[in-house]
């Protein structure tokens, strides 16, 4: 899954891709570089950003997602948390909605169910604007048993609101409400986690490589993400989502011939 965030304030490349035609260039780029799915967002999820409205985060991503759709039959992904807009981008030509805040408006799973598309169901303590302000788990079990407790509440909550649970799909949020330490939980129990349905995992670019490696600048972190890529293939994962899509495909080709 090739992010692209067409936002001028995400924390890694914010800025490069808010015009629909360096976006567009860019989807294809990352399509030829071996993606499946683009992942279009409108607004950052960042700690600290701030929110917009609907009306501007339609106008950032459906000319982005119909200007795809018309070049390519690539999978497309609306990072969005907002029913109206992953209406107007389902309209647009959007195959799966990738919701941060873990469809708990039900407005989001009804849109969904009748619309046929595909649902990314992620973790967050918390909302973007907060989550990172000493975040903290109960004891029992702490940050990996209620990420499980939360995928399965949510699998079973999406399917009997009609959503097909072969469209399926959950990321645990690595870095959304979580400190370094729940992050390397997380990262260890990605075997244990993968349970009913498939993982997604988002650890591209993400500050708690900087924790590990001491890289400050967001996109010299792609060797680390790269190896985090490989490794979390061999736990059973084969969802990634990835700014540097050449460096990741690289990272699990090198995974597979072991």
């Amino acid at each position: 899954m090739g992010i692209l965030n067409a936002t001028p304030d995400s924390f890694s490349d914010g800025g490069k891709y808010f015009h629909t035609k360096a976006a567009l260039a860019r989807a294809l780029e990352m399509v030829s570089e071996g993606a499946g799915i683009i992942d279009v967002g409108g607004e950052s999820t960042r700690p600290g950003a701030a929110a917009i409205s609907a009306d501007e985060e339609i106008k950032r991503t459906v000319p982005l997602i119909k200007a795809l759709r018309s070049e390519s039959k690539v999978l497309i992904s609306i990072d969005t948390s907002k029913v109206v807009v992953a209406e107007a981008a389902i309209e647009a030509g959007a195959d799966i909605v990738n919701d941060v805040t873990g469809f708990c408006e039900q407005k989001m799973a009804q849109l969904c169910a009748s619309a046929g598309v595909g649902v990314c169901v992620m973790h967050m303590q918390g909302e973007p604007r907060t989550m990172q302000r000493d975040p903290h788990y109960d004891n029992v079990g702490g940050v990996v048993a209620a990420v499980a407790s939360f995928f399965q509440e949510r699998l079973e909550t999406l399917v009997s609101q009609g959503i097909d649970p072969e469209s399926i799909c959950f990321d645990p949020g690595i870095g959304f409400g979580k400190t370094l330490e729940h992050n390397l939980e997380l990262l260890r129990a990605l075997g244990r986690l993968q349970h009913e349905r498939p993982l997604l995992l988002g650890v591209s670019r993400k500050s708690f490589i900087a924790s590990l490696t001491g890289e400050q600048d967001p996109e010299k972190r792609d060797a680390a993400t790269g190896v985090i890529t490989a490794l979390a293939f061999d736990k059973g994962i084969r969802l990634h989502r990835a700014h540097d899509v050449k460096g990741a495909v690289n990272a699990l080709r090198i995974a597979q011939s072991f």
